[in-house]
């Protein structure tokens, strides 16, 4: 995927450090003194949100030589390769066109898919209306009241993400998701259904994913137990490609629905993976979920780089992890339907581009992509934003907030507006901080005792300096929630196609799952394989001792 440009990148990267030289222990706090209309230098809109940029620890000369290092990157070239169908995802020879998937039917970028799109489109959101209207009915012809998506990873966590970010649009039946393989996932959601009323999508492309089909049978043997074998043809789905393997599952022709090998598991929820969805929510909400991500492809794929949203988060990103050495980002929504959103991007960023393999195979000379974490505010203030503060380790996070609630009742506007200030005084305190002089006096101010001022003021100082973005967007919609997770998408996109990684494939996920199959039949005897390391063998040995006992 990459062009053969290897001196200009070079040099490129040159002098971004150099930029990053010259800008010396600059501080936040200083650079916002130096620079007093540094928002508006620093921030930037696309679609419907704002990217506010202004509290990272770079200025104009750093922000050019970034700019420069993704033009030298050939990141233009390479999305117009991926936009062209070209076989980016070179491990796995394949095209990587999950927009095509949120494009318009008329677009000529997407011309040669688009009629087989439309089509399967079509039918899973037909299927989705009849679930809501009750045509599609279960085995006695009652209405459907639960739907459980069965599936892990991309066929998981894009689906359950908009599910619980859309609830005010929820109108449909309830929707359950089960991913993990721990019997506890399946037995706690098995209770809160009903097997007469309940449809189960079995969400897996191949059809073989352990956990997926491990879970599957186990709900198959729950419905067939309550209401016969007969009853699995109405009430079950497939979101497979694996026909002959469906079929042999019981489900039928007309209730299985396709992708192509050009869509990616954490790129999935575009497709028929997003089934549990427009049952939730509907078609017409689901197409405006579609059409806010094709939003925000269309300022990627036209605003200059300069101006561009993802190009810029993660040119952001390239700085913090290459330049500045910062390890880690924080996901940060304030906004509790975002809870989910934390997990999806760290899989989206993790599985992409925690890679130490070059396009060509050698080792990389740079390190990629960051560990991602974190948890909804304001519950995230008094979990670990402690170290945030003041830990030795510095985080640089992204904040995500709302402008307006959805919840538009008055009863909850205070709500709205604490949530809002904490997420703009968490956002200042990370980066401006507060010296001891400033501690004793805000103490002072409170009438505190000179020695308790004194023996307090280390422990009340706030280092500051601590770099975040924020995005702030109007209103939690299905359109700005398809923005927002098109904006990471690309981000992640153009940050491996600036160190040269493939982020496309996922073999890290491999080798455990081979190993996990030659140790399961192992749990059910005496077996001790002596060419296996002591310690798993140890393991095994205590694993059916306390079994046993």
């Amino acid at each position: 995927m990459m062009s053969n440009n290897t001196n200009a990148r070079h040099e490129a990267w040159d002098v971004v450090r150099r930029a990053h030289a010259s800008l010396g222990p600059a501080t936040l706090r200083t650079l916002f003194d130096q620079h007093s209309n540094r928002f508006e230098t620093f921030s930037r809109t696309g679609a419907d949100i704002l990217f506010d940029f202004s509290k990272q620890r770079l200025d104009t000369k750093a922000l050019k030589a970034l700019i420069d290092l993704s033009r030298a990157s050939d990141v233009e070239w390479a999305r117009d390769q991926m936009v062209s169908g070209a076989a980016i995802n070179i491990t796995e020879n394949r095209a990587v066109r999950h927009m095509a998937l949120r494009a318009s039917p008329t677009d000529p970028a997407f011309a040669d898919v688009a009629d087989d799109v439309d089509a399967v489109r079509e039918a899973m959101l037909a299927f989705a209306e009849g679930v809501r209207s009750g045509k599609v009915a279960a085995a006695d012809d009652g209405p459907l009241k639960h739907v459980i998506n069965i599936g892990i990873g991309g066929s998981d966590l894009g689906p359950q993400l908009a599910v619980q970010a859309l609830q005010p649009d929820n109108d449909g039946p309830a929707v359950h998701f089960v991913s993990n393989v721990d019997g506890a996932h399946i037995a706690d959601t098995l209770a809160k259904c009903e097997p007469a009323r309940t449809l189960v999508l079995v969400a897996s492309k191949s059809f073989a994913t352990l956990e997926t089909l491990r879970n599957a049978k186990t709900a198959r043997a729950w419905l067939v137990n309550a209401c016969g074998e007969e009853a699995v043809a109405d009430h079950f789905a497939a979101l497979s490609t694996n026909l002959e393997a469906v079929a042999a599952f019981g489900i039928r022709s007309d209730r299985t629905f396709g992708f192509w090998d050009w869509v990616g598991g954490r790129y999935s929820l575009w497709s028929v993976i997003g089934l549990p969805v427009a049952i939730a929510i509907g078609p017409e909400k689901f197409r405006e979920l579609l059409s806010g991500a094709a939003a925000m492809d269309a300022h990627f794929l036209n605003a200059p780089l300069g101006e561009n949203l993802p190009v810029l988060a993660a040119l952001v990103g390239i700085w913090n992890r290459n330049i500045e050495g910062h390890a880690a980002l924080g996901i940060l929504p304030y906004d509790q339907r975002l809870q989910r959103l934390p997990a999806y991007v760290q899989q989206l960023d993790m599985e992409s581009n925690g890679k130490s393999v070059a396009l060509d195979g050698s080792a990389l000379e740079t390190v990629s992509g960051p560990i991602v974490w974190g948890e909804p505010g304001t519950n995230a203030q008094h979990a670990f934003f402690q170290m945030l503060h003041q830990g030795a380790t510095i985080v640089p996070c992204d904040f995500l907030v709302a402008a307006d609630s959805r919840e538009t009742e008055a009863l909850y506007e205070p709500h709205h507006k604490a949530l809002v200030a904490n997420c703009l005084a968490q956002s200042e305190a990370l980066a401006l901080g507060e010296t001891t002089d400033e501690a004793r006096a805000r103490m002072e101010a409170a009438g505190m005792a000179t020695a308790e001022i004194e023996r307090l003021g280390p422990h009340k100082t706030f280092p500051g300096n601590r770099p975040s973005s924020t995005l702030l967007y109007p209103a939690l919609t299905p359109a700005l929630l398809g923005q927002l997770l098109a904006f990471y998408e690309h981000k992640v996109f153009v940050q491996g196609v600036i160190w040269g990684i493939n982020s496309f494939d996922q073999w890290g996920v491999q080798l455990g799952k081979l190993l996990a199959d030659e140790l399961t039949p192992m749990l059910s005897t005496d077996e001790i394989d002596p060419d296996r390391n002591g310690s798993t063998n140890g393991l095994l040995q205590a694993v059916r001792h306390m079994r046993n006992r």
